[in-house]
């Protein structure tokens, strides 16, 4: 199994950044979309290290299926060949308070963006004409004046972030692969994602084999236990931040933690970050993360998602603290093995 790492420093630091942990041994690198642009960093370092690059994710909604073709387009161009769009929903209130942009079922939405993103792709590959008719988009003007391709590199894959059942089985219908929320547990992914995902697949007749899964692990790890001590209170925050939006509540349900959701919910409206942080105990943060040492952490990624078709490669976040690059390269030699 292969490790991807999130690329969270600044554009004008991205290069330096993508070199340590490319040395490190991290195969693939991605971003997020936070403070800063999803893109700008990763075209810093397209040419720069010999890593896979993605998105993971960008936000779809707020975008047109033109403008993330294009991006994607050259993308896949300046890292010759190895940058895969990842895109994702949000929930409603940061697309329409925070994006400015309009809400609609997101489900639906994120299959028709996808779907027209690759419409668009495939035509400027193949040299098709453009046809993509749509509920929210429409693409149908395409002169040869604004046509990029054909891609020397073929066309990049388009993959669909996805928690709930609704989403992964659209995710397995019409996108190359599934980001996998990194919040869940091995049971939400092997009794929701897994089942999700098969059901997508069969109804649009496609071969699993054909489809990556690519799972996500938030990991608190260290070798000393004041390291591990750092790493796990990053960890539980961001747990507490998930576990305190209503739409991830189905994973807090399956380990019979749902009634947390609200209080969590209520806690995160008066900022009360510590309290929040402190209904993380020590079962919820080792079902729902993953810590130890690196080869602790491997063998607990391995035991979730290890042997499952379409997985060969897992993206680890470090969520408020920055792991020694020798840990980083210790995960990742151990990853080999699974």
């Amino acid at each position: 199994m292969l490790l991807d790492v999130q690329l969270d420093a600044r554009p004008d630091r991205a290069r330096e950044r993508a070199r340590e942990l490319t040395e490190a041994g991290a195969a693939g690198l991605f971003t997020f979309e936070g403070p800063h642009d999803v893109f700008l960093p990763l075209a810093a370092v397209a040419g720069e290290v010999d890593a896979d690059l993605m998105t993971n994710v960008a936000i779809a909604m707020p975008r047109s299926p033109m403008h993330l073709a294009h991006t994607a387009w050259d993308l896949q161009l300046m890292s010759g060949g190895r940058f895969r769009l990842g895109l994702g929903s949000q929930i409603r209130p940061h697309i329409e308070k925070r994006y400015g942009a309009q809400w609609s079922p997101p489900a639906a939405r994120m299959r028709e963006i996808v779907a027209a993103t690759k419409t668009i792709l495939h035509a400027w590959q193949e040299g098709t004409r453009l046809d993509f008719r749509g509920e929210h988009t429409t693409h149908t003007l395409m002169p040869p004046t604004f046509v990029p391709g054909p891609n020397p590199h073929g066309a990049p894959p388009v993959l669909l972030g996805a928690l709930g059942p609704l989403m992964t089985r659209t995710a397995a219908e019409v996108a190359d692969g599934l980001l996998v929320m990194p919040f869940h547990s091995h049971r939400h992914f092997h009794e929701r994602t897994l089942p999700a995902v098969a059901a997508g697949l069969e109804t649009a007749s496609r071969s699993p084999a054909a489809f990556a899964i690519h799972p996500q692990a938030i990991v608190a790890m260290g070798r000393t236990d004041a390291e591990l001590t750092a790493a796990r209170a990053g960890v539980r925050a961001l747990l507490a931040f998930y576990g305190s939006t209503p739409s991830y509540r189905p994973v807090l349900d399956i380990e019979g933690w749902g009634d947390l959701e609200p209080e969590l919910n209520r806690l995160s409206k008066d900022g009360d970050v510590a309290a929040m942080t402190a209904l993380v105990d020590d079962t919820m943060l080792t079902t729902l993360a993953v810590t130890g040492t690196p080869e602790e952490c491997a063998a607990e990624i391995g035991r979730r998602f290890g042997g499952v078709t379409g997985v060969s490669r897992v993206c680890c976040y470090f969520p408020g603290y920055d792991p020694p690059l020798e840990q980083v390269a210790a995960l990742a030699s151990a990853l080999g093995q699974y």
